[in-house]
Parts: structure tokens; sequence; C-alpha cells
């Protein structure tokens, strides 16, 4: 394959590059890009995750070390790698920009590419790292969204690759047996500790003396540098924590924010801070496919403790609320912990109650006290978890965290069904077509009226 005319150095993404021992970087680039031009379905998720169309007749090809044949600035900087994907007459290109390991995204670089992007008719830059971001197109360094330049900067997370190529083949997506083999070649290698990708493992400097303002009754001010700092980490490891339940469940977890938030990330942020100012808590919802509900994670700063849970409307074919509360029970079953609670919903401006699971599980009758002519309408079930002194620990709380979801998902929440309406019965005195004839209507209403 040649370059490209307009490219004065490069070689085409090597499967097996030849390239210094000490180059992770450029070895890994070089692996992921030369899978990405040859893997179709892995193509199509990528790209598509960035509103570029691919389909059968797209051509796709990756470079590595690019340089340009016009420069009007020249730099010591060399894009790591470009992506050119072409539909017919139509053409689309990519600067890539990857760090691995610790290594993390510089903004001046990135801006510098955005400049020569520009001069050379290239559409966006792409940069990999270790870090997250919500969606591509919220690139998690601020310094980036805020830039003037038009050039967009899109952004993939390592763990996000790795996880998409981990789903592709899990669920059998690939069809090409050669390039299945390839995928599955790819998901080992970047598992492989060399490759140097890895997860979201601790909470920035500031997260333990924002611990400390809190446990000592202090009020995080509105334009706190700790507190968005905290907030910047905890949507990172959010983003990470849906791509470990994606990878444990074998399907695609996401991450529920408001509509209105979703691509404005600038009032993500205000919305989380007020969150976590009001209330001192960080907040996560996930919705996994065909669950019973949304899974609502809580960091309490205050309490120092992670609460996981669900939310279920109560059964309304149960007239008590004992029997609404044994249909919640008969789902869960036998589970003994001290962490888990019931949270429970009255009509109207009613008071919430809240039990632990064993009390109930002991004595369903207890939720009717003080309740006695009301309906209980929802359950939240939940863990309770209490941390200690590892919540304010920079790796323990992640590590914790990590593990505390997904057992209750796996404890609790896959067992957890809606409750539906059963489908309605035909009546004995109406079960032939005869008997609800408008003759035999009309003899009823007669019948009633005398």
């Amino acid at each position: 394959m040649t370059l490209p005319d307009y490219l004065g150095q490069g070689d085409v993404a090597r499967l097996f590059p030849v390239l210094a021992t000490t180059s992770k970087e450029g070895r890994t680039t070089s692996i992921f890009l030369a899978c990405l031009a040859n893997i179709d379905e892995f193509r199509d998720s990528l790209l598509g995750s960035l509103g570029v169309r691919t389909g059968k007749r797209t051509v796709l090809n990756c470079f590595t070390e690019i340089v340009f044949k016009k420069e009007k600035h020249k730099t010591n900087d060399r894009p790591d790698g470009l992506i050119v994907v072409r539909n017919g007459d139509r053409e689309w290109r990519a600067l890539v920009e990857t760090k691995v390991g610790n290594n993390a995204l510089d903004v001046d670089q990135i801006e510098r590419y955005r400049i020569l992007a520009k001069e050379n008719e290239i559409d966006c830059v792409i940069t990999i790292s270790n870090q997250f971001a919500s969606l591509p197109t919220n690139h998690p360094l601020v310094e980036v969204r805020k830039s003037k330049s038009k050039i967009p900067v899109y952004h993939w997370s390592w763990m996000n690759i790795f996880t998409q190529a981990d789903l592709l083949l899990t669920n059998v997506e690939v069809g090409d047996i050669e390039q299945s083999f390839m995928l599955s070649e790819l998901r080992r290698f970047l598992s492989h500790e060399s490759a140097g990708v890895k997860g979201f493992d601790r909470m920035p400097p500031e997260w333990p003396e924002l611990n400390k303002l809190v446990s000592a009754g202090g009020k995080i001010l509105q334009k706190s540098a700790e507190a968005e700092a905290v907030l910047g980490a905890w949507f990172q490891e959010t983003k990470d924590l849906s791509l470990i339940l994606s990878r444990q469940t074998e399907t695609t977890v996401t991450e529920r924010v408001k509509r209105h938030l979703i691509r404005d990330v600038v009032a993500r942020e205000k919305d989380g801070l007020e969150t976590l100012r009001n209330e001192r808590c960080l907040e996560a919802v996930f919705d996994i496919p065909n669950a019973a509900a949304p899974l609502i994670v809580t960091a309490d700063i205050a309490r120092r403790t992670i609460d996981v849970g669900m939310t279920l409307r109560a059964p309304t074919d149960k007239k008590s609320s004992k029997a609404r509360v044994n249909w919640l029970l008969r789902q869960v079953g036998s589970l003994d912990s001290p962490d888990l609670h019931v949270r429970l919903t009255w009509p109207g401006r009613s008071e919430v109650t809240q039990f632990s699971y064993s009390e109930l599980k002991d004595d369903p009758g207890i939720c009717e006290i003080g309740k006695e002519a009301m309906q209980v309408t929802a359950f939240h079930l939940f863990y309770a978890r209490g941390l200690g002194t590892r919540f304010a620990q920079q790796a323990n709380f992640i590590s914790d965290l990590e593990a505390i979801v997904p057992d209750f998902y796996r404890e609790i929440g896959q067992k957890l069904s809606v409750w539906r309406a059963p489908a309605p019965k035909i009546k004995k005195d109406r079960e032939t077509a005869a008997d609800v004839s408008v003759g035999a209507i009309e003899h009823d209403i007669e019948q009633t009226e005398e």
C-alpha cells in the first residue's frame, strides 16, 4: 500500500510492528490501528461512535508515525497515527494521538495537532489514553473542550476499545473467522500488562482533602477547585464502571444522564457540583439491558458509605402491604446481609419507612405498623456499605466501589423482575362468541334492569 500523496513520511499500521522494545506506545497503537482497518464490525462500532458512516464498500486505511509534506509550522511533534475512511468519492480523515500507561494527554500538543489538521484538511483529531470520557465527543480535558478551534477532538479510552472488542467476541458478532481470530488476539494483547492499558484506579489528591472538609462540617464552596477535581474523577470512574459491568454481563451497560446534559459537559458538571455541595454525595445511575430497574449508586461522603440499589414498583394485584413485601422477599430469597435494606414508599405525602432486609424476612407484617390503612407503592432495595477510613483513601475507595457494585447486581439485582399486571381472563359467563353477541348482551341488560 502506498502512502497518500500528502504524506512525506509514515508507515502502514502493522499487526506485527518492527519497533524498539522501548516503544510500547508505538507498538500498541500500530496493532490497534491494523485491527481497526481489517475487522469490519470493530471498525463499524468505534467509528460509529463518532458518527462516521461505514458500509460494505467502505475502505479504511491506517498509518503510523506520519509526517506531512507541507507543514507551515515546523515542530518536533509527530502524530501517532492517521485514519483515512473512503466511501466512494468522499474521504474522512483523523489524526490519532495515543498515550499508554500513566502517560497523560498534553493540551498544548493536542492544540498543535489541531493546527496541523486544519493546514492539511484533516477532519478531526482522535486521542486515546487511559483517561475516560462519558462520550467520545466529551473530551476528558477541560481545556480541549473549551478551545475555540473548529477542529473537533474525539476521545476513546483504551478500556473502551478493549470492551468493544470483548463484547463483539462474546456475542459472536464478527462473522469472518479470520477477523474474529484477529480481534481475539487484540483482546488478548490489550489485556496484558505490557500493552499499558488500565482502568481508572484512584481518586485525585483532592479526594482526602474534601473528605476532611465534610467530616469537619465544612461547606463545599461553589467554585471549589477540590470539588471540581473530585467530580471530574468521579465521571471517569463511572464510565469505567459501566465498562466493567458491560464486560461482566456481556451487554452494553450505559450510564443514565439527563437528556439535556448528555452532550453538555459544562451543564453536567454544574449539576453534579450542586448535588455534591447540597447533599455531599456523588451519584450515578446505570442502565443494564433487560434488568428490572436502573442501578443507582451513591457515594455518601458525610456517612462514608456506598449505597447501591434498585427501585421496583409494588404489585397492585396484591391487596395488603404484607403480601406486596412477600412478593419482593420471594425474589431475593434467603440472602442474609447486614448491609441490605428496604425503603418503602407510601401514597401521597406519607413518609417513607425503612427496614433491614433481615427484619422484613423474619416478620413481613412489621411494614404495616402505622400504615394500616395504606398500601406500599414502591420498594428501594439497596446495600448500604460503610467503608470507614477506606472511604477517604484514593485507591481503596475505587477498589471497594468496583467490588460492591457488581456484588449487589450479582447477588440481588439480576434476580429481580418487574411486576406486570396479569393478563385479563375470559369470564365464565362469556366463554363463547355467542355469549357476547349483540343479542346476548341486550338480554343481559334487560335482566339487569328488571
